[in-house]
């Protein structure tokens, strides 16, 4: 679900404003996409609420990362509606105009897949990115 679809609170604007930040402390020259997928019935019927959606793109082709686009979709877990989301893990998805280039996944290695992967110091970065996304979302559901 597009990140801008999802702000609720004033917490969690800070929490994204806070993602928004991190990634930019990596990729400085990366613009901001809020909402990366399109407002029609066909994509609606794909939305999670349970995932924050956002992008970044480079002003042209990042040959380090072999795309123009990174795709981050956090995907978030809440027990109680009325309770803070936490992060339960991070896809980060290298893209450019021809679709998917690799993906790097918080589950198992963290390792990049795909058929063009990114240059390891990128994806150093990239991996210290999911760590701090980590410490922005509380870890444990509050049970007060």
């Amino acid at each position: 679900m597009n990140a801008a679809d999802q702000v609720h609170s004033l917490s969690f604007v800070h929490a994204l404003a806070s993602v928004v930040t991190l990634v930019r402390q990596h990729f400085p020259a990366a613009r901001v996409n809020l909402n990366p997928w399109r407002d029609d019935p066909q994509t609606r019927k794909w939305t999670e609420k349970e995932s924050i959606d956002l992008a970044f793109h480079f002003p042209g082709w990042s040959p380090r990362l072999q795309c123009r686009s990174l795709l981050f979709q956090l995907r978030l877990s809440s027990e109680v509606e009325e309770t803070a989301p936490y992060l339960l893990g991070v896809i980060i998805r290298g893209i450019t105009y021809e679709g998917e280039r690799w993906r790097l996944a918080t589950v198992g290695d963290w390792q990049p897949t795909g058929s063009y992967l990114p240059h390891p110091t990128q994806t150093d970065h990239l991996k210290e990115i999911c760590r701090d996304l980590f410490l922005l979302f509380p870890s444990v559901v509050s049970s007060s």
